[in-house]
């Protein structure tokens, strides 16, 4: 009989393709639950809408009724936790949205885990996981000849959001401590891929370039972080999954470090091939706007605990996944207008028009 495991934000872009990945491969039954907020997209679980083993659940982990009934309910095997609000410079503008999902949700979905976990028999009880998914954010700034980001790097948040994620984190390792609950976390470098909401940095320069807009990059563009392709991101989080040590922490990184204007440049030369424009080169288009507060100058984040433990590696290189993401949104427009309702709109004129 395949386990069951209740998925938190599975109709995100992290989440959808971690959901879809285990349903495609029949490894698990999946109750999804998220709150279909602007980045939550139920489009983005399309080619699952007549599994009748994945079970969308439109709800909030803070409401704390609703996740017990749901753990009662369909007896999941594992909790995998991606619920979270993610994008910094909405933190900037609104850290109490992410304080409320990030920090007191965590802290509601453990609580209803633990309850639920003390009551499972002795068998089940062993092989019940928690498995918390997080960012190399909450390890703060690395200057350009440091090494990179460890399961041993200290702490240091510079935003709402990472210091948010930076909370959960703790809370989840406290539940390991104090009560035995086997949780496991897992802390990745900046995900891409198809079907990422367009206000992250891959996809928002794929869309504006192909709508003829400006390639707006932060201070001069020279920010540097490690890529990471999301489906390699969610077979690193199976991996964890299956055979990751409970009370353990692994960092997933793509070992892909490139400044934001070198990426984007990269991007423009292959949006160049797959949609030249008119007005000459997409690179012409790259606009420097006002750095945002704290930015952090560098992420990279070091893979060889989770190579060395459990063998994991990538298959795809940054190369080859640019191509193939700005395939992806090359064609599937209907989805990119559907995303990019009046929120979206707001937000940017919000977020860039000042900048």
């Amino acid at each position: 009989m395949k386990p069951t495991y209740l998925v938190t934000g599975g109709a995100g872009f992290i989440g959808s393709w971690f959901v879809t990945a285990m349903r495609q491969s029949r490894t698990a039954r999946i109750v999804n639950l998220d709150a279909l907020t602007y980045a939550g997209n139920p489009d983005n679980l399309a080619e699952l809408q007549n599994d009748p083993d994945h079970i969308l659940v439109h709800g909030n982990i803070n409401d704390g009724e609703l996740v017990a009934r749901l753990l009662a309910e369909h007896r999941p095997d594992a909790v995998v936790h991606f619920a979270a609000e993610s994008h910094v410079d909405r933190s900037i503008l609104d850290p109490d949205a992410f304080i409320r999902t990030n920090v007191l949700g965590t802290g509601v979905l453990l609580g209803a885990a633990l309850r639920y976990w003390n009551g499972l028999p002795a068998g089940r009880k062993d092989r019940f996981r928690f498995l918390h998914v997080s960012t190399d954010e909450v390890f703060g700034s690395l200057g350009p000849q440091d090494p990179p980001f460890t399961e041993s790097t200290p702490y240091d948040p510079k935003s709402p959001y990472s210091a948010s994620k930076a909370g959960s984190d703790h809370l989840v390792r406290a539940f390991f401590a104090t009560y035995g609950l086997p949780v496991l976390v897992t802390n990745c470098s900046n995900n891409y891929g198809p079907r990422q909401f367009p206000e992250k940095l891959i996809p928002l320069m794929i869309c504006n370039a192909v709508s003829g807009k400006p390639l707006p990059l932060y201070g001069k563009g020279e920010n540097v972080r490690d890529w990471l392709h999301v489906e390699d991101h969610c077979a690193a989080i199976a991996l964890v999954l299956e055979k990751g040590r409970a009370g353990e922490t692994y960092l997933i990184g793509g070992k892909a470090e490139r400044t934001n204007l070198d990426l984007v440049t990269s991007l423009c030369a292959v949006l160049d091939r797959l949609a030249p424009s008119n007005a000459g080169p997409h690179a012409n288009a790259i606009t420097f706007v006002t750095d945002r507060p704290g930015h952090d100058l560098r992420y990279a984040v070091s893979p060889a605990k989770i190579e060395r433990d459990l063998g994991w590696t990538p298959k795809h290189t940054l190369e080859t996944g640019l191509e193939d993401t700005v395939r992806w949104y090359l064609a599937n427009a209907d989805w990119v207008r559907r995303v990019q309702d009046g929120t979206y709109r707001r937000w940017m004129e919000i977020n860039y028009a000042k900048r």
